[in-house]
């Protein structure tokens, strides 16, 4: 049996579970820690808003695939023999072909790359339908607008990738020089563009974006992110911040056609090791991705 650990966001939950695909279709018996990253009240169950149901991996097992039993023999057998904890934590933020092979096991990480389920795709893509989500009035005009012309989805992340514990990872990436350069070169491939932005900062965004064709998408909060994830998905191109959330925005347009920009940097290298990041993370990018 395998567990896979459930952590972070939305966009980090659709490739955790994407990954539950691929080891269900390579015959492994699949269920999810959704328990130890997340406290009461926390966003455990993002994934609900596409009807998605899983096997949960029960406490009892989580402590046989840790070695974590607190009981007095337990802790005496680890402390005269050492102790046999299966967990795995991907070897970086590239694709690790380990992650699909170890069992039993209780996988940590990421998993942000295509390259873990490219060849189930469609099953994936099947999995991520907005089953339990139903637009509203605004939602839906906004929709059509997207459809009617040459939209391009823009995401702006600040809120917390501005927090300080945070700027050794993912700060100086997603640069006003970055954005400035992606709508131009969107501009040149797609006549017309139509920039429609989504950022956790929206005033932020409708002040520094004035122009005719921006659009300014009213954010929502972490709890109703789903439907920013919506309405990227349904626009025609995407340019991309270094976030799973966008990644996801336009990897759900299947359409052959999209043009997608992305930052040639995707995270912040430090040999050091202290953010966890110690080489580039390529393997995050598709094949049909423009990188700026």
């Amino acid at each position: 049996m395998v567990g896979v650990q459930l952590s972070g966001g939305l966009g980090n939950q659709m490739f955790e579970y994407a990954l539950c695909l691929k080891l269900k279709a390579l015959g492994k018996e699949v269920k999810i820690d959704d328990f130890t990253c997340y406290g009461p009240g926390q966003r455990k169950k993002m994934l609900d808003v596409f009807g998605i149901s899983y096997e949960r991996l029960s406490r009892e097992e989580y402590i046989g695939l840790t070695d974590s039993d607190l009981r007095l023999d337990q802790r005496i057998r680890r402390k005269l023999f050492g102790r046999r904890d299966l967990s795995y934590k991907e070897k970086s933020a590239n694709y690790d072909p380990e992650v699909l092979t170890r069992e039993p096991a209780l996988l940590r990480g990421c998993f942000q790359s295509e390259k873990y389920f490219a060849d189930i795709a469609g099953q994936v893509r099947a999995a991520f339908v907005f089953r339990n989500f139903r637009p509203d009035e605004g939602i839906r005009k906004l929709e059509e607008r997207m459809r009617s012309c040459p939209s391009v989805s823009v995401h702006i992340r600040r809120g917390d990738y501005l927090d300080p514990k945070h700027s050794a990872l993912y700060q100086g990436i997603c640069t006003d020089a970055y954005y400035e350069a992606a709508m131009e070169r969107m501009r040149r491939l797609v006549p017309g563009a139509v920039f429609f932005f989504f950022s956790n900062d929206p005033a932020w965004v409708k002040e520094k974006y004035r122009w005719p064709d921006f659009i300014p998408v009213e954010g929502h909060d972490e709890d109703a992110g789903y439907a920013d994830l919506y309405l990227m998905s349904r626009c025609r191109h995407h340019i991309l911040a270094n976030s799973s959330f966008s990644w996801w925005g336009a990897w759900l347009n299947a359409a052959p056609s999209k043009k997608v920009i992305a930052p040639k940097r995707w995270l912040n290298v430090d040999p050091s090791g202290i953010n966890g990041v110690k080489e580039a993370c390529v393997d995050i990018y598709t094949e049909e991705m423009i990188l700026l």
